[in-house]
């Protein structure tokens, strides 16, 4: 159970990237008065909670509907997180998430692409799924990992509440070294999943 809970926490926070996001939110809503930011911030971390929530209890058995092996998208997702895990280690998942952003600056952003794909994007639903599948069969491994899931959107939550303060206070260097360091911890989470995946469909 530990284990799982171990696993998902680190998978969840590299692909949320709660600090990294920070920027991004404060981009976002800089132009909005205080509560409607944080109502916006509310909003938007609730939206990105049902809609990850529901891949890590229900991903598995759409994918089953949609005759998708698991060894399949183990392999599939595994070479997705790869490409993000290069494009952190390489500096360029902030210029596409920004380029994202700048597009509805004008427009209701809680929904998009604050929730989605920001918060719940490709990666973050990618590792719902084989996270909860992984761990499906372990006593407790299926709590373990909705666990780690609230916990790391409770941590992006109050990231963006705190968001203009932790911006300046951090600055973006030390985000981008730990963006780079998590990067390179989720290739090697890819690269297992790789294995995982190709394993299980050479013994089937």
């Amino acid at each position: 159970m530990l284990d799982a809970f171990t696993t998902a926490l680190v998978a969840f926070f590299v692909t949320i990237d709660p600090l990294g996001l920070v920027p991004l939110c404060v981009a976002l809503t800089a132009a909005m008065p205080p509560g409607e930011r944080r109502r916006t911030v509310d909003r938007a971390l609730l939206v990105a909670t049902v809609v990850l929530l529901l891949f890590a209890l229900a991903g598995e058995a759409t994918l089953r509907v949609l005759g998708i092996s698991i060894p399949a998208f183990r392999i599939a997702g595994g070479i997705f997180l790869f490409l993000v895990a290069l494009e952190m280690v390489f500096e360029r998942r902030r210029e596409r998430r920004e380029g994202a952003a700048g597009r509805r600056r004008a427009e209701e952003v809680a929904v998009f692409p604050l929730a989605i794909p920001l918060v719940a994007g490709p990666a973050a639903m990618t590792s719902a799924i084989l996270v909860g599948e992984r761990y499906a069969a372990v006593t407790g491994g299926r709590l373990a990992v909705l666990a780690a899931l609230l916990l790391v959107l409770a941590l992006t939550w109050l990231a963006f509440r705190l968001a203009q303060h932790l911006h300046g206070l951090v600055g973006g260097e030390p985000v981008a070294v730990l963006s780079r360091i998590l990067g390179l911890l989720l290739g090697a989470l890819a690269a297992q999943y790789v294995i995982d995946g190709v394993r299980e469909a050479v013994t089937v």
